[in-house]
C-alpha cells in the first residue's frame, strides 16, 4: 500500500511539473493535487496496517507471510484448498465478495462513470485496492497456514 501510494503521488507530482494544459477538462494543478492527496492518504494507511501488523506479531497473533509472487502462486491452491479440504480461512461470503468487486472492475456499468474526470476513475481504484489487500491479506494466511501445517510432525 505504502508503494501504491508513493506510485499515486509520483503520478500526481509528474501532472504538476509537467502537464501545461487541461486533462479532460480539469486543470492539470488540481488533477496533480488529487492524485498526491490520493497517494499520501493510500501511503498513510500502508504505513498504520504495517504498525498494526507489528503489534498483531508482538502479541503472537497470525500475520500474512510472504511477497507479492508467492501469495499471487498460493491463491489457486488456497481456493483449492477452501473447497476441498474445507481450509476455514476464507469463507464463501468473503469468495463472493471478491467475485462481485473482480466483476465491477471487468463492467464497463460504474457508479461513477469514467468520464467524469478523477471521480470516474477513483471508484474503480478504491474497488481494486480492497480487492487486492483483501486477497494479498488471505493469501499471507495461507502461506503461513501451509507453513505451519508442514512444521508440524504428521500423526
Amino acid at each position: 500500500m505504502v508503494f501504491f501510494g508513493g506510485l499515486l503521488g509520483l503520478i500526481g507530482l509528474a501532472t504538476l511539473v509537467f502537464r501545461d494544459g487541461d486533462v479532460l477538462g480539469v486543470p492539470a494543478a488540481g488533477v496533480g493535487g488529487v492524485f498526491l492527496g490520493l497517494g499520501a492518504v493510500a501511503a498513510a494507511i500502508g504505513l498504520v496496517r504495517r504498525a498494526r501488523w507489528r503489534r498483531k506479531a508482538a502479541k503472537g497473533e497470525p500475520v500474512p507471510v510472504g511477497d507479492v509472487f508467492e501469495r499471487a502462486k498460493a491463491l489457486p491452491r488456497m481456493l483449492r484448498a477452501a473447497k476441498a479440504e474445507g481450509y476455514a480461512g476464507v469463507s464463501g461470503g468473503r469468495k463472493a465478495l471478491w467475485l462481485v468487486a473482480l466483476v465491477y472492475l471487468i463492467s464497463p456499468i460504474d457508479i461513477l462513470p469514467d468520464l467524469l474526470p478523477v471521480l470516474g476513475i477513483a471508484d474503480d481504484a478504491g474497488v481494486g485496492m480492497w480487492l487486492f489487500t483483501s486477497v494479498s491479506t488471505a493469501t499471507g494466511l495461507y502461506l503461513r497456514h501451509e507453513r505451519e501445517r508442514r512444521a508440524l510432525p504428521p500423526g
